[in-house]
Parts: C-alpha cells; structure tokens; sequence
C-alpha cells in the first residue's frame, strides 16, 4: 500500500485527536517529561520498540528527564497517517516514572 501525504488541513484534523503535539511545517513533536533520567531512557526504549514494529521511526532528543520526539515521512517528504498512528500509540504508553 502507497504511503500518502497528508495535505496541511488533513495534518491539522489528525493534530486534533492529539494531546500535546504540535505541528510545525511537515513533523509533529512532543516533549515527554519523565520522573528521572533511567526513566526517561527507559521511555525512549519502549518508543523504540513501537517505532521498529511499525517500521516508522522517530527523530529522538533525549535531555535528562525530558524526551522530545519527532515525527515525519521521509518518504513522502511530509506527514502522512503513519506519524499521526505512532504518536497516538506512544501517547497511550503508560507513563511509568
């Protein structure tokens, strides 16, 4: 199945069933702040999972507690549906300190 680019209002309607996230351009990010930094490490571990199950993988900034995690598809130069689904299923991670 092709992978498609969402146009700038279609990015904005999925931006909306989002908590936190912001969009600027063709990414979205949002920055995690975990209890510790073994947390914050251990969040972005389990990111890391998800991202190498959907074959859709992060930009991630690590900054002791605080993760900031960015999304786009370099594949289609922009964002498509697949960054809008891996941020709602890291979002519904249970955030363990």
């Amino acid at each position: 199945m092709a992978i498609e680019k969402l146009s700038a209002s279609e990015a904005d309607a999925q931006l909306a069933n989002l908590d936190g996230w912001a969009r600027e351009g063709d990414e979205i990010s949002k920055t995690y702040t975990l209890l510790s930094f073994p947390a914050a490490l251990a969040f972005t571990s389990t990111v890391g999972h998800l991202a190498e199950a959907a074959d859709h993988h992060p930009d991630i900034l690590v900054q002791y507690k605080k993760v900031t995690l960015t999304l786009s598809t370099h594949e289609v130069g922009g964002l498509s549906a697949r960054d809008f689904e891996l941020a709602a299923q890291i979002d519904a991670l249970p955030m363990r300190g």
